[in-house]
């Protein structure tokens, strides 16, 4: 067989492994990169089969029962330690919101490169593991330790980048021993998918999503800053004005209108607008929506948040008091102050978009 024929039976194998997801809209069947439809992210937990996909190499095939996560660098002890291992070592169960560093990609101009990203690269989970704390602690930072760096097992070439290189990040120390910050072998109370880095992967509430390293196979205590390929030269903000590049890292306060249906068609009368609002910088305390054009905004209900770490609900009784095309913006602002700007800022990878997004439906006669 050739190597083209042989990519597109992987491709057209990995297609038919996802049929059955409802509530996901593919992006590329190899590796397989979907979001989730905007109907599916109505739940305060985003069900498995609609949670979004993303993934930069093809998704490895790891034996849980033959799995072993190292822990090395600067420690006072190298471990190599079994999911039963991690699991004595206690374990935490968190509800966290998960956007996709270049999702609403599409909102912007020029259309930078990446994978083209509209509204749903965004979903909350419940995740269930071991504390990445107790590890650090088992083996024993030493001093002089600036940061944590974490190896997935999944690899490859990247179209811009070095040779075949696995999917590797690191953070602050301070970040990683930080509260919530988890080994995560559960999600949504089953154990962790394939597509969602089965047997092991981090979770990091508040940050994009690149920061969770699925497949996590390795650990490193680091004595120096990482400057690997998606540490330095990709999840970036390179704009356009010449200035330093900043790396990506806390999530930006964002909200998104879930009902009405975008393109949809609602009857004249009543309606209550339904979205969900987040940030990785503090809560949700604020998200009001503008009815068509101008500044008429109108402040939202907000609904009781289920977790710290995750999305808030919020709703707007509205009358439908004119037939024809209408028009809604919902945004948010949070605790830190920050609030949903009005236009994107453009930058060269399209991460972080935040914007205030319109959306239209029609109100029948």
């Amino acid at each position: 067989m050739t190597a083209t024929a042989t990519r597109a039976t992987h491709a057209s194998t990995q297609a038919a492994d996802h049929a059955d997801q409802a509530g996901l809209v593919p992006l590329k069947p190899a590796p397989f990169n979907a979001e989730s439809s905007v109907a599916a992210l109505e739940p305060d937990v985003t069900p498995t089969p609609s949670f979004y996909v993303r993934s930069n190499f093809a998704v490895p095939s790891l034996d849980a029962a033959a799995f072993r996560l190292g822990i090395g660098g600067a420690v006072r002890q190298a471990l190599e330690l079994t999911l039963d291992e991690l699991r004595a070592l206690g374990s935490q169960t968190i509800t966290t919101v998960m956007e996709c560093a270049g999702n609403n990609r599409l909102q912007l101009a020029p259309l930078p490169s990446g994978e083209p990203w509209h509204v749903g690269a965004i979903s909350a989970g419940t995740w269930t593991g071991t504390p990445l704390r107790a590890v650090l602690d088992r083996a024993g930072v030493q001093d002089g330790v600036v940061e944590i760096l974490f190896e997935g097992a999944d690899h490859g070439k990247p179209k811009d980048g070095p040779g075949d290189i696995p999917f590797a990040r690191s953070l602050p120390l301070d970040k990683a021993l930080a509260e919530g910050t988890l080994l995560a072998y559960e999600m949504n109370g089953e154990p962790l998918p394939r597509d969602h880095g089965a047997p092991l992967r981090l979770v990091v509430p508040s940050w994009y999503g690149m920061a969770s390293v699925k497949w996590l196979n390795r650990i490193h205590a680091i004595t120096e800053p990482f400057t690997g390929y998606y540490q330095r030269n990709r999840y970036i903000y390179e704009l356009s004005d010449g200035s330093q590049a900043q790396p990506v890292t806390t999530m930006r306060v964002k909200s998104i209108i879930i009902s009405p249906d975008e393109g949809g068609t609602v009857p004249p009368g009543p309606l209550t607008v339904r979205g969900k609002a987040w940030s990785g910088h503090g809560e949700i305390v604020r998200v009001e929506v503008a009815v068509d054009g101008g500044d008429d905004w109108r402040e939202a209900r907000l609904l009781p948040q289920t977790s710290a770490t995750s999305w808030r609900a919020w709703e707007l009784d509205w009358t439908a008091d004119a037939a024809g095309r209408r028009a809604l913006r919902s945004r948010a602002t949070d605790s830190a102050g920050n609030v949903q700007p009005d236009d994107p800022r453009w930058n060269k990878y399209g991460y972080g978009n935040n914007a205030v997004r319109p959306i239209t439906f029609n109100v029948s006669a």
